[in-house]
C-alpha cells in the first residue's frame, strides 16, 4: 500500500500533491423507546487525492487503490481547469516533511467486543429508562465505535499512519405528565478509548431519567437579565459555539464585517480569561498528533489575558496571513478536503472557587448543560438542558426553558469570575462545518460567572 501511494505521487505532474487513505471499522447499536432501530457492523476503504497546480486545487476521491495513478490525473485535470477561472491562486506554508507511525493502545478494545455484547449493555440501560418512572414514555440509548487507520502521503515527504479510535454513548429519556409537559433528560459521553467508557454507567441511566421526572415539576424561568453562572459543560459549548469558529481563519475571509473584528490585538474580555485550542490531548476524541494536512498539532491561545492572540489555520491560510499554521485541518472522512476545523476548544482554570460565584449574587440562575444552540454571526442563542435559581447565594429550585441569548464581544467582556475547576468534555455528537458533520471535537471550561445575560423562556 505504502509503494502504491509514493509510486502514484512519483507520477504526478502536479505541483503539489497529497492522498489520504482510510481504513474503517465501525459499529452501532441504536434503541428507540422499545426498539430496537439500528444493529449494524460495517467496514470500508476509501481515500481521496489532493492536488494543487497552477493556484488550483483539484480532487478526486476513490475506493480502489488500483485506481491511484489514474485518480491523481484526474485531479490534476480538475485542478487545471480551475486554476484557469481564478485570480487568486492557492499557495501553501512550508512545513517539514514528516515521517511517522502513531499506534494507540486500548484498554479493552472495543473491536474485540461482539455486536451481540454491545446490544445488550444498551438494552440494558434502555430498560432502566423506561423502566425508571411509569412517567418516562420514550428513550433513546445509542452505541457507536469506530477504528479507523489513516494514511497521509504528499509530495514534499511525509508518509504518516495514525490510528484513531471514538466510542460514544447517548442517553435520554423523555417524560410527560400526560399533557402538554414534556421534558427530557440526557447524557452524551465520547471518547478516543476502549470499551470500558461505557461500563458502569447503571448510576447515570438513572440520573437521566429522574431530570427528566424533575423538570416536569421545575419552575419556568422568568425572562430578565440575571447574573449567570454557566457550569463548565454550557460554557464550553459556548465558547466553541459562539467563538471558536469565528477564530478559523477560512470562515474569516468569507466576512469582511468580522475579520476586521477578529484582528489580534484586540480586548474581548478581562485579564483573567484564557481561550486555548489544543490540537492534541491523548484520550480525548479525534486526537491524533498531526491534521489531515500531515502539519503537527500545536496548543494555540486564541485569548491572552483577554486579547486575541492567534487564529486557526490550514496550511492554505497560514500562506495568505503569513503565519504558520496551526495544525488546524480537518476532514470528517475520506470523501471530504480538509478544511480548518477547531480540536479540543477551552477556556483555562481561573481562580474562583463555586462557592465564591455564588456568595454576591442576590438573585441569579445557574444554567447546567445544552441542549443545543446557534449563533448569527456575533449573536448567539443557547437552550440550557436544566438550570437552578440563585437566591441569596445559595442555590434553589430546579428551572425549565431556560435560553440564554446575548452578542459574543459584549458577553466575554462581562465574565467577571472564572472558576478553578476546569472539565474537558467529549460528547457523542460532533461539530459541523461546510457540509461535514459530525466532527469528533472536545470543548470545556470551569464554571464561569456572566454578568446581565438575557434569559428568556420558551
Amino acid at each position: 500500500m505504502e509503494q502504491n501511494i509514493k509510486q502514484a505521487i512519483a507520477k504526478s505532474s502536479a505541483d503539489y500533491t497529497e492522498i489520504r487513505l482510510e481504513r474503517a471499522l465501525r459499529s452501532q447499536v441504536l434503541f428507540q423507546k422499545d426498539k430496537l432501530e439500528n444493529l449494524e457492523s460495517s467496514s470500508e476503504v476509501g481515500g481521496i487525492v489532493r492536488v494543487l497546480k497552477d493556484g488550483g486545487w483539484g480532487i478526486a476521491v476513490f475506493n480502489d487503490i488500483s485506481q491511484l495513478s489514474d485518480k491523481v490525473s484526474e485531479a490534476t485535470r480538475a485542478a487545471s481547469l480551475v486554476a484557469a477561472h481564478s485570480d487568486a491562486p492557492v499557495e501553501l506554508a512550508e512545513v517539514p516533511p514528516v515521517q511517522e507511525t502513531v499506534h494507540t493502545d486500548l484498554k479493552n478494545d472495543f473491536r474485540s467486543i461482539p455486536l451481540k455484547e454491545k446490544k445488550e449493555l444498551a438494552e440494558t440501560y434502555n430498560r432502566i429508562l423506561l423502566s425508571h418512572d411509569k412517567r418516562i414514555v420514550s428513550s433513546q440509548v445509542r452505541y457507536t465505535d469506530s477504528f479507523r487507520e489513516v494514511s497521509f502521503a504528499n509530495s514534499e515527504g511525509t508518509f504518516i499512519t495514525q490510528e484513531i479510535p471514538d466510542i460514544t454513548l447517548l442517553l435520554i429519556a423523555v417524560a410527560s405528565d400526560g399533557g402538554s409537559n414534556i421534558q427530557q433528560g440526557f447524557e452524551s459521553i465520547g471518547e478516543a478509548s476502549g470499551f470500558d467508557l461505557v461500563l458502569g454507567r447503571g448510576e447515570e441511566v438513572r440520573s437521566v431519567a429522574q431530570r427528566a421526572i424533575d423538570l416536569l415539576s421545575a419552575k419556568p424561568v422568568d425572562g430578565g437579565q440575571y447574573t449567570t453562572i454557566l457550569d463548565p459543560y454550557l460554557a464550553g459549548v459556548f465558547i466553541h459555539e459562539a467563538f471558536g469558529h469565528f477564530c478559523e481563519a477560512d470562515f474569516l475571509f468569507k466576512n469582511e464585517r468580522l475579520s476586521k473584528i477578529m484582528t489580534l490585538g484586540t480586548r474581548f474580555g478581562g485579564e483573567m480569561l484564557n481561550v486555548v485550542d489544543d490540537g492534541y490531548m491523548p484520550g480525548l476524541r479525534g486526537n491524533i498528533p498531526y491534521d489531515d494536512e500531515g502539519v503537527a498539532r500545536a496548543k494555540t491561545y486564541l485569548i491572552t489575558k483577554g486579547v486575541l492572540t492567534s487564529l486557526l489555520h490550514s496550511r492554505e491560510t497560514a500562506k495568505k496571513m503569513g503565519v504558520s499554521p496551526t495544525g488546524n485541518a480537518r476532514a470528517i472522512s475520506y470523501e471530504h478536503e480538509p478544511i480548518v476545523r477547531m480540536t479540543n476548544t477551552y477556556i483555562e482554570d481561573g481562580d474562583h472557587s463555586f462557592d465564591e460565584m455564588l456568595s454576591e449574587i442576590d438573585h441569579g440562575i445557574y444554567a447546567i448543560k445544552a441542549y443545543g444552540g446557534q449563533t448569527v454571526f456575533e449573536q448567539f442563542t443557547f437552550s440550557a438542558a436544566y438550570a437552578y435559581e440563585i437566591r441569596n447565594g445559595e442555590v434553589g429550585g430546579m428551572l425549565k426553558d431556560v435560553v440564554l441569548t446575548g452578542n459574543l464581544f459584549e458577553t466575554l467582556r462581562s465574565i467577571d469570575m472564572i472558576g478553578n475547576d476546569q472539565q474537558i468534555h467529549g460528547g457523542s455528537g460532533g461539530c459541523g462545518k461546510g457540509g461535514q458533520f459530525p466532527l469528533p471535537v472536545t470543548d470545556g471550561s470551569p464554571h464561569i460567572r456572566i454578568q446581565n445575560v438575557t434569559i428568556g423562556g420558551k
